[in-house]
């Protein structure tokens, strides 16, 4: 992997790897690289939050805070998001059929130029727009 590459996780990411679905393993693979700093990850605080209500929903507030714990160890950079990102989200929503959690994912992908790292189909409208890693 070249040196300098970076990622954006979006919340399909982390659920491949941490339920230990089919892509795991490419997860993984990023995350070592991470580790080594022959790539840099990043997550926006929107998509974390995504995975940490999907979690509660599903599993209660114990189990969204173990989740929230465990990637907080993983070598990702956790962004905030500001006036100008919530404004690119905001445009990519508007014209696409995605999320509009994952509208952040993609505005932090083109921030970045970074390669989106997911399974989400929803994804497919944008695929001419953003560099994605489909798991």
């Amino acid at each position: 992997m070249k040196k300098g590459k970076n990622y954006v996780f979006d919340s399909y990411a982390v659920f491949t790897y941490l339920e230990g679905e089919p892509g795991a393993e490419k997860i993984a693979d990023i995350l070592k690289n991470a580790l080594a700093d022959r790539c840099k990850i990043f997550m926006s605080i929107i998509n974390v939050g995504e995975v940490y209500y999907i979690v509660m929903r599903e599993q209660g507030k114990n189990a969204a805070e173990l989740y929230l714990r465990t990637i907080e160890r993983y070598p990702i950079s956790f962004e905030n998001v500001g006036k100008e990102i919530t404004l690119e989200a905001a445009e990519i929503k508007a014209f696409n059929k995605l999320s509009y959690a994952d509208s952040f994912a993609a505005a932090l992908a083109m921030r970045q130029k970074a390669k989106l790292v997911t399974g989400d189909k929803e994804f497919n409208c944008l695929k001419n727009k953003i560099s994605i890693e489909w798991l």
